[in-house]
């Protein structure tokens, strides 16, 4: 390959990156050319050659995803070249020109904008593989490579480019994948700060002026106004579910973790203005209503003659100057009056960009002024609002200790009629009972310690640092009110007689299938409480409600829960309507399909119509933050993409044919629904099948990778029921049978056509050309039957102690797998598998034979592995050779769980 010459064709970068890794290798290990290159299988290996064989295998699947990353980032820029912003599928410019082709006026795009509100919840969930260090080196190199694609360098600058690039993937070798310990809580908060102060801060003010850009071109007559719509907000350090690591002197460390990091960045930007704003008095004139501006900031600062002293004649510069001392004050580093709200700061800087307009730089305004003022709305003083999640388990469970200790007797218990009065007389009498701590068990004072940290975030609710009480495992109305209670004994009533409000947001989690069933009634009996409906008034007559994707899809398969999500969501909005209080949703997904890790554009696109309306929330989790977030290009790219699909949703999707509710399809989904559900819980239940999930795949060992700080399951049970949905999918996807993707679909698919006969046939191929939803399903499913491979499941399956057992569950499991394969191909037109999908196909069929060679090595491992268990400790070199599998398989896939 030429390296004189700019990268331009897809092969010149991977070849590139080839080249250098098998350089770095070679010079260490040259035996390991032939397994890079692909002419020896890596499963042949002498067994001390397998962690370097292993190391290099991984290094080149995330070599090959930074590669992907680039390319897709050149293919958007090429098609934006040529065509516009317009032809880039999903953004800003492409949903407003279909809008304003379809003929919506501009009014209701502008009340579209008004109530839009997006909200990229980060978490700290253990699926991402990679350490930070790790990370921060595939940053580099991304960098690098955008800079080799540049056109101006002479061979000598190039050359030079090209070795630095070597160097990082030299570091790359030497730095090792696996954690050496499992991360703190306090260093996961670092990890998730880390993508604000790389991306998301500058990231956020360019999506509202590519909207705005976009605005423009479609609907140039009007004077339309893009308000600061995203929204973020974090579990990292609030998310104490299942986790002990999550304390309360945790959580008050991220809200101030999360607090510096913002007025860190202020600063910066600030310190920035005071370079650059040499606005000089001598050429321009100053408006007299800023002097006093200027005037009132620099007495508050306590240094005004030194201000002006320092910068005689500039008064922005000096004006920029005030402010940074009020941000420096914030960090007791000035004797100036800090500011106590963000909405203070964000009018200097109002006022900072009104006279920089009127003396004619509205340039300069719209450059150096506007993006911080919006920095300012988008982040406050808070950077993220942080959730606190908890069990409904442990709440109530505190709350009956505490009942104990207030009457000195018996208390009653949860799901009881005694309980239900306790709470609703409780709430309406509005008292605050003296509670003896000492007396408490360590998780009630914990959980009291907790809402003394909710208290005191929030005196002040402008601030918004405390985002929303998330209630896990929410089962009935009673959970909610029990966390509203302890919310009042906390001292989060606005009055002591309960005539008031408290001053928290609660949101249940609906989870499993009969949650998200029960979820309406729920509700409906929360909004008669007189208590909750006030509250909810307070915070914009609001109800959020978060539906988890996770545990819906462990409880009855794929389809089951993305049928059961659609209807709760309908079904929900509904209720809000009756009710008279606007509801919104909050999306619970994962980076797998089976987790909701769908397409962004495509998944909000099939959300039922109406029950958007402008306000969406989604988390972000693990390795979803860094492959999203990593770089800028594809942070903004992320985005945006997810802002005006919620944008285009809250637009159009009233008026969508492939969204319309219609009862023939729906009359085929519940019956595809039951026989999907009954089909997967018939293997879940097969005899023996526990046995056959732990021992066929690594679930076990994978508590062995560090990647996060909490347990795998919650309270330490053994069966499927208690583990959490991500080790789950993990499992199944190291072993590649992926049966939380598809398993039971093929059935319903081939029972529905066996009973319809050909009409039912035609009746599914019309809902997968007229449905967004169906489609979107059978889609996936086809995409995660492409991943699946029967033949390594084989393998796995042969670690099974109990032969019998082993055979009987694969060969059920490789029927569903033909059927479904057969029954997708039914529906979609006889398609291949993935054919409608070249890019996902080319990128997965980049890494398949390696693999599957790892899947093979891996099933070695296990067995030698598990061979010691009991009888002396495992081999460490076959121990880590199994992590480092397991990494493998996860890179190559692209997800973990």
């Amino acid at each position: 390959m030429d390296e004189s010459r700019p990268l331009s064709f897809r092969e010149d970068v991977r070849s590139l990156l080839f080249r250098l890794l098998l350089s770095v290798v070679s010079e260490r290990e040259p035996s390991l050319a032939a397994v890079l290159a692909g002419t020896e299988p890596l499963d042949t290996l002498d067994t001390k050659q397998r962690i370097c064989a292993l190391q290099a295998t991984g290094i080149w699947f995330q070599l090959v995803a930074i590669a992907n990353e680039l390319l897709a980032m050149r293919a958007r820029r090429e098609l934006e070249q040529v065509g516009g912003a317009d032809e880039i599928v999903g953004s800003f410019s492409n949903v407003m020109g279909e809008i304003a082709s379809a003929g919506y006026p501009a009014e209701d795009v502008q009340a579209a904008l008004d109530r839009l509100w997006v909200g990229p919840t980060m978490t700290a969930h253990p699926t991402e593989a990679k350490r930070v260090t790790v990370l921060e080196i595939h940053r580099r190199i991304y960098r690098k490579l955008t800079e080799l694609e540049q056109h101006r360098w002479a061979p000598r600058e190039r050359e030079q480019h090209v070795n630095d690039l070597a160097s990082e993937i030299e570091l790359l070798w030497m730095s090792g994948e696996l954690r050496l310990e499992r991360p703190s809580v306090e260093r996961e908060i670092a990890w998730g700060l880390h993508f604000f102060r790389e991306v998301i801060f500058e990231a956020t003010p360019r999506i509202y002026e590519t909207a705005q850009e976009a605005l423009a071109r479609h609907y140039p007559e009007y004077d339309l106004k893009v308000p600061s719509f995203l929204h973020f907000a974090s579990w990292i350090g609030g998310d104490r579910d299942g986790n002990p690591n999550v304390t309360a002197k945790t959580t008050a460390y991220a809200l101030d973790a999360c607090r510096q990091a913002i007025i860190g960045w202020y600063i910066q930007q600030v310190r920035r203005l005071v370079t650059v704003l040499s606005v000089s008095a001598n050429v321009v004139d100053i408006p007299e209503e800023f002097g006093q501006a200027l005037e009132r900031l620099l007495r508050s600062t306590g240094t005004a003659s030194a201000v002006m002293a320092r910068n005689p004649g500039e008064p922005l510069r000096q004006f920029a100057a005030g402010m940074l001392e009020r941000l420096r004050a914030m960090r007791s580093e000035s004797m100036a009056e800090p500011y106590v709200r963000a909405d203070a700061f964000s009018a200097d800087l109002s006022e900072l960009e009104s006279v920089l307009v009127k003396l004619g730089g509205s340039r300069t305004a719209r450059r150096l002024i506007r993006p911080l003022r919006q920095q300012v709305e988008s982040f406050g003083f808070r950077t993220v609002s942080l959730d606190i999640r908890q069990n409904s388990t442990v709440v109530n469970r505190v709350l009956a200790e505490l009942f104990g200790q207030i009457a000195g007797s018996e208390a009653p218990q949860p799901e009881t009629g005694q309980w239900s009065a306790r709470l609703r007389s409780e709430l309406q009498s509005g008292r605050r009972p003296v509670i003896d701590r000492a007396a408490l068990s360590d998780e009630a004072r914990e959980l009291l310690d907790l809402f003394d940290v909710i208290r005191e975030a929030s005196s002040d609710p402008s601030a918004s640092a405390i985002g929303a009480f998330i209630l896990s495992m929410t089962r009935s109305c009673d959970d909610l009110l029990a966390v509203y209670l302890l919310a009042q004994y906390s001292g989060l009533a606005t009055v002591a007689d309960g005539s008031g409000t408290i001053n928290l947001r609660v949101v249940p989690l609906f989870e499993t299938i009969a949650d998200l069933r029960a979820a309406p009634d729920i509700l409906d009996q929360l909004l008669g409480i007189s208590i909750v409906r006030r509250s909810i008034r307070e915070f914009a007559n609001r109800q959020e409600v978060m539906l988890g994707y996770s545990d819906s899809n462990k409880d009855g398969g794929f389809l089951a829960s993305n049928w059961e999500l659609s209807k709760a969501q309908r079904r929900i909005t509904a209720l809000g309507l009756k009710r008279k209080v606007k509801i919104s949703f909050f999306h619970g997904r994962g980076g797998s399909v089976s987790r909701g890790g769908a397409p962004t554009g495509r998944a909000i696109a099939a959300q039922p119509a109406g029950t958007i309306d402008g306000v969406m929330r989604v988390t972000e989790q693990g390795e979803v933050v860094s492959s999203k977030f990593a770089n800028r290009g594809t942070g903004l790219y992320q985005l945006e993409i997810l802002a005006a699909s919620v944008f285009a949703h809250s637009v159009k999707s009233r008026n969508e044919s492939q969204l319309k509710d219609n009862p023939e399809f729906n009359e085929a989904l519940e019956a595809l629904t039951g026989m999907s559900q009954a089909t997967y819980s018939g293997l879940i239940r097969e005899p023996g099948f526990i046995d056959y999930f732990n021992q066929a795949s690594p679930v076990e060992e994978l508590s062995l990778l560090k990647i996060g700080s909490r347990p795998a399951r919650r309270f330490g049970a053994r069966d499927i029921s208690d583990l959490r949905a991500i080790p789950w999918v993990f499992a199944w996807s190291q072993n590649r049978h992926l049966i939380t993707n598809w398993y039971g679909i093929g059935s319903a698919l081939n029972s529905f056509v066996g009973v319809r006969g050909d009409a039912g046939l035609d009746l599914l191929r019309q809902m997968f050309e007229r449905s967004r939803f169906f489609r979107l399903i059978v889609d996936e499913v086809d995409k995660g039957l492409y991943q699946t491979d029967m033949e390594i499941g084989r393998l796995y399956a042969g670690l099974v102690q109990d032969a019998e057992v082993g055979d009987r569950i694969y060969r059920k499991i490789a029927a569903e797998y033909e059927l479904t394969r057969k029954m997708i191909g039914e529906v979609n037109g006889g398609l291949m598998l993935s054919e409608r999908f070249p890019s996902f196909k080319r990128h997965f069929d980049q890494t398949r034979p390696q693999m599957d060679a790892i899947h093979r090595l891996q099933v070695q491992l296990l067995r030698e592995v598990r061979t010691q268990n009991g009888k002396s400790a495992s081999p460490k070199r076959a121990v880590n050779a199994l992590l480092l599998s397991i990494n493998c398989i996860s890179a190559g896939l692209g997800w973990t769980g």
